[in-house]
């Protein structure tokens, strides 16, 4: 009975580091579910579907991790990086996934329902703040989840450092898709290192397909797990 209660031990994912625990944060909540794809569906949708897959694949690495706004009904978005800490999180990351301004918009016609759409622009993007207090590790973790992206074969979209209004983010990495924002709650508010996720941009159709299938958010948990596991190594 011993020896098979620790061959238990050796063969069940162990966690990468003792005082490591990751905050996923589910963007958007049920009352403003964020944007809209090209097909109608609410993003929080796919935050919520992403999430779930980056939680499995953090659970199979042995990472410790905590869902925030797992339901939905976290409306106050201060409030989720004050959960996280309350909770012990040393990384803070909220799932996204994006949209474009109207003007590169145009309608067409989805099961007998007008819809917007724009085949524009395609990619990722991730966010760090200058008010967070642990910018340099948030874009340390910034750049880790874009590199293993990068490996799979996934590109970033620039369209947020574009000068037009609602944009003009300012790109702190422009291979790798990584811009600063400085406005964006739940990143500002906390107090650990902290990244916001534009997954995919759900409004161009072609992507909308792609971004919901199981390849590309298992992509997705990939490279966010990488990310993590350099994380909670470095915590020593």
């Amino acid at each position: 009975m011993r020896l098979f209660c620790l061959l238990l031990l050796v063969l069940l994912p162990q966690p990468v580091l003792a005082g490591c625990l990751i905050a996923l944060d589910v963007g958007h909540y049920q009352e403003a579910p964020g944007e809209i794809s090209a097909r109608g569906v609410p993003e929080l949708v796919f935050n919520t579907e992403l999430a779930r897959r980056v939680g499995w694949e953090l659970d199979r690495h042995g990472i410790a991790w905590t869902l925030i706004n797992g339901e939905g009904d976290i409306a106050d978005l201060a409030e989720r990086p004050r959960r996280a800490a309350q909770a012990g999180a040393s990384l803070f990351l909220s799932l996204h996934h994006d949209s474009v301004q109207d003007i590169y918009k145009t309608d067409w016609v989805w099961q007998g329902v007008t819809r917007a759409h724009s085949e524009v622009f395609s990619g990722f993007g991730l966010f760090v703040s200058a008010a967070n207090p642990r910018l340099e590790e948030s874009l340390r973790v910034a750049q880790g989840i874009a590199d293993s992206l990068l490996v799979q074969g996934l590109a970033p979209s620039l369209h947020h450092g574009l000068p037009v209004d609602g944009e003009n983010r300012p790109l702190l990495d422009s291979a790798r898709g990584i811009y600063r924002f400085d406005g964006l709650a739940v990143l500002r508010q906390a107090v650990m290192p902290a990244v916001l996720i534009e997954a995919g941009i759900i409004v161009n159709r072609d992507d909308e397909v792609l971004i919901a299938s199981e390849p590309y958010r298992a992509a997705f948990a990939r490279a966010i797990t990488a990310a993590a596991a350099a994380h909670c190594q470095g915590l020593n």
